[in-house]
Parts: C-alpha cells; sequence; structure tokens
C-alpha cells in the first residue's frame, strides 16, 4: 500500500523559517512529479510547488523566492524550504505525489496534510 507522510509544520513568528518533509514509502516502481499544495477553510486547495523527477521546478507566485522546493530520489522524498513566512502561508500543506505502481499505472496520491501556522 503506497502511503506519503509528511512531517515538519508547526507554529512560527511572521519572518521564519520551516521545512517540510514527505517521504513516499510502499509498492511503487517510479515516482514522477511530486509536489506540495496548500489549503485553507473554504477555499481550493492550490499548488505551493512541483518537482519532476529529473529536478525541473514549478512555484506559485506567492511562493517565488521564498520557498524551495528539492528531493531525493534516492529516497523518495520531497522537500519544501519555507523562508520568509508570512501570516497568509497559513494553511494546511498537502504532499501530492504522482507514482507508477507495480500495475503500471500512474496515479496522484496525497498525503493527510500537516498544518503551517504563521503568527503576526
Amino acid at each position: 500500500q503506497v502511503q506519503l507522510v509528511e512531517s515538519g509544520g508547526g507554529l512560527v513568528q511572521a519572518g521564519g523559517s520551516l521545512r517540510l518533509s514527505c517521504a513516499a514509502s510502499g509498492a511503487f516502481l517510479n515516482a514522477n512529479a511530486m509536489g506540495w499544495y496548500r489549503q485553507t477553510p473554504g477555499k481550493q486547495r492550490e499548488l505551493v510547488a512541483a518537482i519532476t523527477s529529473g529536478g525541473s521546478t514549478n512555484y506559485a507566485d506567492s511562493a517565488k523566492g521564498r520557498f524551495t522546493i528539492s528531493r531525493d530520489n534516492a529516497k523518495n522524498t520531497v522537500y519544501l524550504q519555507m523562508n520568509s513566512l508570512k501570516p497568509e502561508d497559513t494553511a494546511v500543506y498537502y504532499c501530492n505525489a504522482r507514482l507508477t505502481t507495480m500495475d503500471y499505472i500512474t496515479r496522484d496520491y496525497w498525503g493527510k496534510g500537516t498544518l503551517v501556522t504563521v503568527s503576526s
């Protein structure tokens, strides 16, 4: 059974930093694109940053210059380094991974989410 396990959320003051991690485990052949999304109450989940298996990255405008996504392919782990955090970054952050499982089908998987709270 494939699982995405996130860690690293918490409470931080504005201007501070947090690093989120997400490890994919279970039986799969390949981890393709991986990324981070976030969601606040009453709003749709939105992309924060994504990274391909080759290292190409994509960021939301709100994340550019402050957040950095990276991955360790050997560990099937994706990271999100968040600097200069603002109160508007407060949200539940979800890890996403596009995985090819043992049946050769590629699907999107989601973590359970980790709460990031930025106080002013």
